[in-house]
């Protein structure tokens, strides 16, 4: 969203809203989670910027310690703006399909080290011809399906085989496994802790297919926010793909370790005994309500119904509000809810210290 720009030094009371607050004291509390974490493991974490798509946010995670000084990008394009905002390793977790795209790529790798995975022989053979075209070089990791049911291989003997030719190739360079995964709901440590080995498990064994082969596997990728704890206890994995930690959401507040640091600032524009209405809707929180914000302080409200710029809030308390209150609301999907942004409000004790660019917002291609 467009928004009139605050100064430096305004108190969070005096912002326009709807605005997208960074507690920054929650943020970096969680990126010392990560750092004191990783701080003693060969085990790195990869931030995705997905979740983020601020080059700057994603410097602040690489200054305070435990990454590998890379990060994840979904898209070429984002993996173009995380390039041009210093960040020379980006490892791009989604196949990449089409000669435009594959070009783009190819020259982004002759200025930075550009790592992407790969699931399919023809996607992998055009990379190749490509990049020799171009006079680059590409790293390439299998992607390995464990429990999305989406992309990656199938099986130990189709990542051999995928493995095989990637190491026959010119211009590309088989560097290892990767893969993604979720946990439902609100989970224990006991069963992130299962779940997490279970898939992680599985990656690994594509990788031991590929390495008793003689083919040689430096890098195995896998590992997320709700598995970030899990991943440094399993020999092998070298590098997680965690996002959501660093500003939260709803959603994953079983991590209790992490902090809510992502907020929308909203006012109360109508008010009566059974409902709120605020000014925020679909166009700045993200996606509808199937996964419903919170209301930070106050459980009594949720949400009922949600449009294009405003929220209907069902009362069940006796909450004193009035029209011109400001609310905070506790956001749900994160890498939708910032892809609607032009901007983060970075606020300190309730006082806005530096606004950072969301710059890699609407990379679609």
């Amino acid at each position: 969203m467009k928004f009139n720009q605050p100064n430096i030094g305004t108190s969070i009371n005096d912002l326009e809203t709807p605005s997208l607050i960074i507690d920054l004291e929650a943020m970096e509390s969680n990126f010392s989670v990560i750092s004191e974490t990783y701080a003693d493991s060969p085990c790195k974490m990869r931030q995705h910027a997905k979740n983020i798509k601020c080059p700057d946010i994603l410097w602040r995670q690489i200054e305070i310690g435990g990454t590998l000084n890379g990060v994840c990008a979904a898209k070429v394009s984002e993996a173009e703006v995380m390039v041009e905002g210093g960040i020379r390793d980006v490892l791009i977790t989604s196949e990449v399909v089409g000669s435009d795209k594959q070009k783009r790529l190819a020259y982004l790798a002759k200025r930075a080290n550009i790592k992407v995975c790969i699931d399919n022989k023809d996607n992998l053979t055009e990379l190749s011809s490509i990049a020799a075209s171009i006079g680059s070089k590409i790293g390439v990791l299998i992607e390995v399906d464990t429990s999305m049911g989406r992309a990656g291989v199938r099986t130990p003997q189709q990542g051999l085989e995928l493995a095989k030719l990637a190491d026959s190739l010119e211009s590309v360079e088989f560097l290892g496994v990767m893969s993604h995964q979720t946990v439902e709901g609100f989970a224990d440590k006991e069963t992130r802790f299962l779940e997490g080995k279970k898939y992680i498990d599985m990656c690994l064994e594509v990788g031991k297919t590929i390495q008793d082969a003689g083919i040689e596997i430096k890098v195995v990728s896998s590992g997320e926010t709700f598995s970030y704890d899990v991943a440094p206890m399993i020999d092998g994995v070298t590098e997680v793909e965690g996002g959501t930690y660093a500003l939260m959401s709803g959603p994953t507040a079983y991590m209790e370790e992490f902090s809510l640091a992502g907020k929308v600032l909203t006012t109360v524009i109508d008010v009566d005994e059974a409902q709120i209405v605020i000014d925020a809707g679909i166009k700045c929180l993200g996606g509808p309500l199937g996964v419903k914000p919170g209301i930070e302080g106050d459980r009594n409200i949720t949400f009922d119904q949600m449009y294009d710029s405003y929220s209907i809030l069902s009362r069940k308390g006796k909450g004193n509000y009035n029209i011109g209150d400001t609310l905070l609301i506790e956001t749900s999907q994160q890498d939708i809810l910032v892809n609607r942004w032009d901007h983060f409000i970075g606020v300190r004790n309730g006082i806005v210290e530096v606004i950072y660019e969301i710059s890699a917002r609407g990379c679609h291609h």
